[in-house]
């Protein structure tokens, strides 16, 4: 593990939830904790399937927001870089030490335009998504004056229906301008299809992918046709990466749920029927939450609610347990539903986010935990970087 906090730095329960060597029980709630076997066992199947699929894999950093997370994602599991949505998310990374960082968005205004071209200089590989021709002359301008180089994919809207363009026509185009700037470069294409990510069922996910690799594959053939290669064709999310892999079109994965899985992701089901998170990829984040009142028979009240959590997918559930159900929450409380009164004060339950990225983006740390003890303490890098 890198970068482990030296806890005798922070005290316990006002800066930081645990110290490394605590036991798991005493950790101060509510709080990020990871199941760090399970993290690594995910992280390793990714990065084998990856491979054996003659794939790149780009971990998605606006998931976990984390530094640490990142690089073991590249030493257990051959991530080749990072994805990001952000440039000072991109920043936190290349300031951490990732070498070849991809922010899979648009970026626009002047200031952000500046600080994307003087990544190079902290030794990362810096790349962007254009969707406009305009674009290329500016992120050219501030590569140039910088010294460095801005490398280009060109943004396909492949079925999200947010960014993108949505012609073959206008991808070369911007292809060929990005060929003919100073300090820029193409490099390739964007196509991720994040509106069927989350479809519960196998086949519909396939039939919508189905239509984005047409479009990706008409886009590769008309660049070729130009005498112009796509260094990457990248996508692919945990909702669909074995669509991408097996397309022959994609060369690069961008996933990201998968290290962590969450609650909404944990629903969509596999080609055989099965929840995604019963056995193809395994829970290894959790909110740490502990009862604090138990003054009504039939339910308990923890500290976890709103404000240490997204529910824009739902509610939690909990983890291990078919007793209890988390059914409601406030700002700072959630009611667990106990008809058997089986809990009690001070119990601590472990609860598995709606949706992981937002949920992670309102902590300040991870507490990585193995065999009941609190094995490391990771800061959440790029927390509130969303500029």
């Amino acid at each position: 593990m890198n970068a482990i906090v030296n806890a005798a730095d922070f005290e316990v329960g006002y800066d930081v939830p645990a110290h490394v060597g605590m036991d798991e029980k005493d950790i101060a709630t509510p709080c990020l904790v990871l199941d760090l076997d399970a993290l690594e066992r995910n992280v390793k199947k990714m990065g084998d399937y990856a491979k054996a699929h003659g794939m790149r894999h780009r971990s998605h950093g606006k998931m976990h927001k984390s530094v640490d997370v990142q690089k073991l994602q590249e030493e257990l599991g051959g991530s080749c870089g990072v994805c990001c949505q952000k440039v000072s998310e991109a920043e936190v990374f290349a300031r951490g030490g990732i070498k070849d960082v991809l922010v899979s968005n648009q970026v626009r205004q002047p200031d952000k335009i500046d600080r994307l071209a003087r990544l190079p200089k902290l030794g990362a590989r810096a790349i962007c998504c254009v969707d406009d021709i305009d674009n290329v002359a500016d992120l050219s301008a501030a590569a140039k004056k910088h010294g460095t180089q801005i490398e280009c994919l060109v943004e396909i809207d492949c079925g999200a229906g947010r960014c993108g363009v949505t012609t073959t026509e206008a991808v070369v185009e911007i292809a060929k301008a990005l060929e003919a700037a100073d300090n820029v470069k193409f490099a390739g294409i964007q196509a991720y299809q994040g509106a069927m990510q989350h479809m519960d069922s196998f086949e519909d996910r396939k039939a919508k992918l189905a239509v984005a690799v047409a479009q990706v594959k008409d886009a590769v053939d008309a660049l070729k046709a130009e005498g112009i290669e796509c260094d990457i064709v990248g996508g692919g999310g945990t909702g669909s990466y074995y669509f991408e892999s097996n397309s022959g079109v994609y060369n690069e994965l961008q996933c990201g749920s998968y290290a962590f899985m969450d609650a909404d992701y944990g629903r969509i089901l596999d080609e055989n029927g099965n929840r995604i998170d019963k056995g193809e990829w395994e829970n290894a984040l959790f909110i740490l939450t502990s009862v604090m009142s138990h003054a009504k028979a039939d339910k308990a009240i923890v500290d976890a609610g709103l404000k240490a959590q997204s529910v824009d997918s739902g509610l939690p559930f909990i983890f291990g347990r078919d007793d209890v159900e988390y059914v409601k929450c406030s700002d700072e409380h959630g009611v667990v539903a106990d008809p058997d009164g089986v809990l009690k004060v001070n119990d601590k339950l472990k609860l598995v986010p709606g949706h992981c990225d937002p949920t992670c983006n309102v902590h300040d740390w991870y507490v990585g935990v193995r065999n009941g003890k609190v094995e490391t303490v990771w800061p959440v890098s790029a927390r509130g970087k969303a500029y």
